[in-house]
């Protein structure tokens, strides 16, 4: 079992479920976060004063998955989430010990679904 750890950026949020939901993969968490990376943020002017917004918005995304669906489920989100520019996001793959689904008492793969 795996457990993908993906930020991207919001606006392509819509084009990942997508992706993700044509490679069968339906179970996902979404939140919002921010974050900086090689963009390392913008200067903008408010009232006259100069501001530097270094922590832009992003979206995470975690989504458990047997290891059967690894590839396929980073493909999906590479493919809903690239525009070719500095900023497209970052995917990590973490290994999950356990999982236990809380109504049924699975644990394990079955719990994933």
């Amino acid at each position: 079992m795996k457990l993908i750890v993906a930020y991207i950026q919001p606006e392509r949020l819509n084009d990942v479920k997508r992706s993700l939901y044509e490679a069968e993969v339906f179970k996902i968490s979404v939140t919002n976060a921010l974050g900086c990376g090689q963009q390392k943020g913008y200067h903008e002017s408010y009232r006259g004063v100069d501001i530097e917004v270094n922590l832009l918005k992003k979206v995470r995304l975690e989504i458990a998955v047997n290891e059967d669906f690894v590839k396929p489920t980073v493909d999906a989100i590479i493919k809903g989430a690239r525009t070719g520019n500095i900023g497209d996001g970052k995917i990590f793959i973490l290994d999950l010990p356990e999982c236990i689904r809380i109504r049924t008492g699975e644990t394990g793969g079955n719990a994933i679904g």
